[in-house]
């Protein structure tokens, strides 16, 4: 029989007329086993009071000083709002138990005083614990830690966050060996893969896995303002009016937005709507610190109405008043959908309410995948890699400046790490080297050498100024420029996105402040340009995009090839799909469909390939360069998260050509070398990986000086040392993130095998929400422009939906 609770937490339960959920007592039987644990429970289960239950038995029933409990949060706004949630039970029950936060926001003296006496529970970020692990004090901090609790473990755990949070957890193993480990998520596809990145040593046995009871099925609708549903457009801003409509008959409503732009249009676009002026606020990660910790003190105060919000809300934040979730434009992934409808009420018997607003009909078809993903409870698969070297290089850097550090003990250490549990002794003394001199091609500049071998084997940080200079700029999150786009006589017209400016090379052709203009050259912070007569080839986009994920593009493959499915559609979206099947074709799951028509003077090409916008935003650079060299005289392409249409002068009538898988190994490497995306990519892995440093003792660099410094070093590591570190962590990079070189790859594989090539006369109703894209400016949605396009769509349609 399991030992009784303290009387303080059974009275506190009694007098709030509570029970312990069944998932929390298993939670407290795991600590009392001494084992790791991962604990899977809906949103409004309790999880923040299981993961922290047994410390506060451990607590009371063995009260001690020193550091206890480490909470980890990919968030800082949720560190700060669990403290909250955390002291208010702490005081009501009368214990003696300190809780403080420690983050970037956090000032210095406390920082100070943190070490010097840290509370029984400290709440973090995997950023400032990395930071706390480089200090010699660190070994005394932590000596006594007896739990580390990681909370959304999903937000970050494959990422490269997610690597140092994995080595800082292998250090404090080191420190504190009888430390347990514990995880907490909501949303969890592959729970094993996670029990196995929590692990030490990636012993998946040692974590016991915790599920919590479902709770109501969520409530949730598709948002048809006019009865029908619009042809194009990717953001629900025609659903203003509803929106407010909807805020005006709940307590608290969050609209949620895939981007920061949106978000601010959106925003703009629900202040116009509200006549009854409710009182709505905007969230997001470019916010401020002080306009961020306005809204949510009103939003924890229960005095906003609406607030619209990014990814930043995604995770955790416990606003109780909160009974409506409206997610603007398609949620691209059923996980991320659930995350967000768990913002609703956080009370696990009642249903929350959730509506999604698709901005055009692939929108709706994959609104309609998403609900029926949620209803079956199936969910988004997490991809872990291996761990990123330029975040070890850090990590090694932050031991290094705790104390000296011996070789092949840091390299067990590491291993003990589960994304750094494959690493070869070669890379790991590759990486070591990377950080006592630079490398091989930067070994002749002090300013490189930041660790020195003695004789006795230790590997010492050779000056105290390194030792400031990591404190000062460790982290993982490196912050993206914007380049001004200007002639070369110095008039300016505005900025783009570096993720965007990245991409393009000399004589690349885009549209942009209402104008045709060539690329002369990329610089540091600019792009020169002059005007063209030549069409612009390459669309302009705002805001980062979040692809599609792999199973929901399925579901919509699988609703085009049933009929049968049709029924449930508006009237609209069904007599689409019908004409689309009597005029061409509509492709079968794993088949790629590729119609061919003219239309106004121009030969097009659209691919339904269905692998998210970042794959054929790639695609399209790639496509376009080998039309050229095939003559076909390429004008352009637009992308969105289904299809892919590029046009030019030229009929193609060979598409299988286009497509060859070596078009990844020839026009791939030409295109991200000759771009500035592997020098985009090279700047974040050098801040990370410490060479360049993003700030001195009292001032920090700009975005230019950083992207100078970086630009110089990799011009002399690509001619003197092209299989450097961090050149070869650069490319790991760029394939990954910049381009979903995998998604890309898994398409071009399959197209010989799977092509349907459908040759029409014009326009086919499944190519009309790509196609008029074209000549838009950008996919993020514009103002004036848009009403431009719903008409220039409804034209489109008519002549796509004949059927003649």
């Amino acid at each position: 029989m399991s030992a009784p609770l303290p009387a303080a937490i059974t009275d506190w339960f009694a007098a709030k007329g509570w029970a312990l959920r069944r998932h929390q007592l298993e939670m407290l039987a795991a600590a009392r086993a001494g084992e790791h644990a991962l604990l899977v429970a809906p949103t409004g289960a309790g999880k923040t009071l299981a993961g922290f239950l047994p410390s506060l038995v451990e607590l009371i029933e063995a009260p001690s000083e020193g550091l206890h409990t480490l909470y980890v949060s990919p968030l800082k706004a949720l560190a700060v709002d669990v403290r909250r949630n955390l002291e208010t039970p702490i005081e009501e029950m009368g214990l003696d138990i300190r809780v403080e936060t420690r983050s970037g926001d956090t000032p210095h003296d406390r920082k100070v005083r943190l070490r010097v006496r840290p509370p029984q529970i400290l709440l973090t970020t995997p950023e400032s614990l990395s930071l706390l692990l480089s200090y010699p004090d660190s070994f005394l901090m932590f000596a006594g830690l007896k739990t580390i609790i990681v909370d959304e473990v999903h937000g970050f755990a494959s990422g490269k966050r997610g690597d140092l949070l994995a080595l800082a957890m292998a250090r404090l193993q080191a420190i504190a060996p009888a430390a347990r480990r514990v995880a907490l998520s909501a949303t969890v596809a592959d729970p094993d893969a996670f029990r196995a990145w929590l692990a030490p040593d990636g012993d998946i046995d040692a974590v016991r896995l915790v599920q919590g009871d479902p709770g109501a099925d969520p409530d949730i609708a598709i948002l048809l303002p006019q009865g029908r549903v619009p042809w194009s457009g990717h953001s629900g801003r025609y659903a203003a009016d509803q929106v407010i409509a909807e805020i005006e008959t709940h307590k608290t409503t969050l609209v949620f937005c895939n981007t920061r732009g949106l978000a601010e249009l959106i925003f703009q676009d629900l202040w116009k709507a509200n006549t009854m002026q409710l009182p709505i606020g905007i969230h997001h990660g470019s916010l401020g610190l002080e306009a961020r910790r306005k809204v949510e003190s009103a939003m924890a105060a229960g005095r906003l109405r609406g607030l619209v919000c990014t990814a930043s809300l995604d995770m955790g934040i416990d606003w109780g008043d909160v009974d409506c979730v409206i997610q603007m434009g398609a949620p691209k992934g059923s996980s991320r959908l659930l995350q967000r409808i768990g913002r609703a009420n956080h009370r696990l018997d009642e249903p929350s309410e959730a509506i999604v607003v698709p901005g055009n009909r692939f929108e709706y078809l994959e609104a309609r995948a998403a609900l029926d993903a949620v209803e079956a409870g199936e969910l988004d698969g997490e991809v872990f890699r291996t761990g990123a070297l330029d975040v070890l290089a850090q990590h090694i850097m932050a031991c290094a400046c705790a104390a000296p550090l011996r070789g092949e003990e840091m390299l067990a250490e590491v291993r003990s790490a589960t994304p750094y549990s494959a690493l070869p002794d070669e890379i790991f003394a590759r990486v070591l080297q990377f950080i006592a001199d630079g490398g091989y091609a930067l070994k002749a500049y002090d300013k490189f050498k930041r660790l020195a071998l003695g004789a006795d084997g230790l590997w010492r940080v050779s000056h105290p100024k390194f030792i400031a200079q990591h404190r000062l700029n460790a982290g993982i999150i490196v912050e993206a420029t914007m380049l001004n786009v200007r002639f070369k006589n110095g008039r300016s017209l505005g900025k783009v996105e570096e993720s965007f400016g990245a991409t393009l090379s000399p004589r690349d052709t885009f549209f942009f402040s209402g104008t045709s203009l060539e690329v002369e050259r990329v610089d540091t912070e600019e792009i020169i340009v002059r005007a063209t007569a030549r069409p612009a080839r390459i669309p302009s986009y705002n805001g980062a995009r979040m692809p599609l994920t792999t199973h929901l593009a399925r579901r919509v493959r699988e609703f085009l090839a049933e009929p049968g499915q049709w029924h449930r559609f508006p009237d609209d979206v069904r007599e689409w799909l019908e004409v689309q099947a009597r005029r061409s074709q509509l492709p079968r799951p794993g088949q790629l469909l590729v119609e061919t028509f003219p239309h106004e003077g121009r030969h097009h090409l659209v691919a339904y390939s269905f692998e998210g916008w970042n794959a054929h935003q790639s695609l399209g650079m790639l496509l376009t360069r080998r039309m050229e060299t095939q003559g076909l005289k390429p004008i352009g392409f637009v992308a969105n998260d289904y299809a892919l249409a590029c046009y030019g002068l030229e009929e193609i009538t060979d598409p299988a050509a286009l497509f060859s898988a070596d078009i990844l190994e020839d026009e791939f490497v030409d295109w991200v070398q000759g771009s500035h995306l592997l020098r985009r990519a090279f700047r974040e892995v050098a801040v990370i990986g410490g060479l360049v440093e993003r700030q001195h003792p009292g001032k920090r660099k700009t975005g230019r000086q950083v992207t100078f410094s970086t630009d110089l070093i990799y011009d002399v590591l690509r001619k003197y040392e092209p299989d450097h570190l961090l050149l070869r962590a650069a490319w790991e990079d760029a394939r990954a993130k910049m381009t979903d070189v995998g998604r890309l790859a898994d398409l071009l594989d399959r197209a010989a095998e799977t092509m349907l090539h459908v040759a029409l006369d014009r326009v086919s109703p499944l190519a009309v929400p790509v196609l008029v894209m074209i000549g838009r400016e950008s996919v993020g949605p514009g103002t004036s422009a848009d009403d431009a396009i719903l008409i220039e769509a409804e034209a489109l349609a008519r002549e796509a939906m004949r059927l003649d």
